[in-house]
């Protein structure tokens, strides 16, 4: 593991400007991009430390705040521990900004992210590595769908609502992907019961796309998330072997 350099950038998009959280290796080299895709509560300091980890096994690692139409980082008021069961207006806040972002506003910005790691001295040329969690993994997979060109791989961790049975379904550009994908599912998930499921491998394994999926046992919505009630230590250790396994046979 190398030393790692963390900052908060500013991102330019066709609605205005994302604020992010940038982490490398402290070399000044330019290494292999990474764009994380945060879950529902947004950028705060765990979700920094997941970048940092990544940074250090020697990766550039971009964290935008998807919800910047709705403010800067932080955009909800979030407790050190995030229980929603003992605070449940913690969701009231979350659900209309989450609402608002739809697929087609996701993409758009999605092609500025990758713009901007494209244009930065500190990521290597070619396509670049996503990874997502909980809704983060719906945008991980649109992403990957959406600008082919640009994702060699994506991972998508506790992810909700990935093969819905409406038209905006992630599942539907299943036959746009050309990277390589992995899924951690929750088995515990009532956000991707065993039917969505089932229609996402489906689709992966008709559309040809090199992908493993996997059900975590015992695992929350949420599991990777240290400083949430849904963490799940065993889960996380191991997405944090899939996920680096990826990222090095990918780079």
């Amino acid at each position: 593991m190398t030393s790692v350099q963390g900052s908060d950038v500013d991102i330019p998009t066709e609605d205005g400007v994302a604020d992010a959280y940038l982490a490398h290796p402290d070399d000044g080299s330019p290494h292999p991009g990474v764009l994380l895709y945060q879950d529902a509560f947004g950028i705060r300091p765990h979700l920094k430390s997941m970048a940092d980890r990544i940074a250090a096994a020697g990766y550039t690692v971009l964290v935008p705040n998807v919800f910047y139409r709705s403010g800067r980082t932080p955009v909800f008021d979030l407790p050190e521990f995030i229980d929603p069961s003992a605070r449940p207006e913690i969701f009231e806040q979350i659900m209309p900004v989450m609402q608002a972002l739809t697929p087609e506003l996701a993409m758009r910005d999605a092609g500025a992210y990758l713009r901007w790691l494209a244009d930065s001295p500190l990521v290597t040329d070619g396509p670049v590595a996503l990874t997502g969690y909980c809704m983060g993994a719906r945008l991980a997979l649109f992403t990957a769908g959406t600008y082919p060109d640009r994702v060699a791989a994506a991972a998508g961790f506790h992810g909700g609502r990935l093969a819905t049975d409406t038209p905006d379904s992630p599942h539907l550009v299943a036959r746009h992907v050309t990277a390589e994908l992995y899924f951690g599912h929750a088995d515990e998930d009532h956000s991707l019961p065993p039917e969505q499921q089932q229609r996402l491998e489906d689709a992966l394994t008709e559309a040809g796309v090199r992908h493993t999926v996997e059900v975590y046992p015992g695992a929350h919505h949420g599991y990777t998330q240290a400083d949430t009630s849904s963490y799940n230590k065993e889960g996380d250790e191991r997405h944090w072997a899939a996920l680096l396994d990826l990222l090095d046979r990918t780079f």
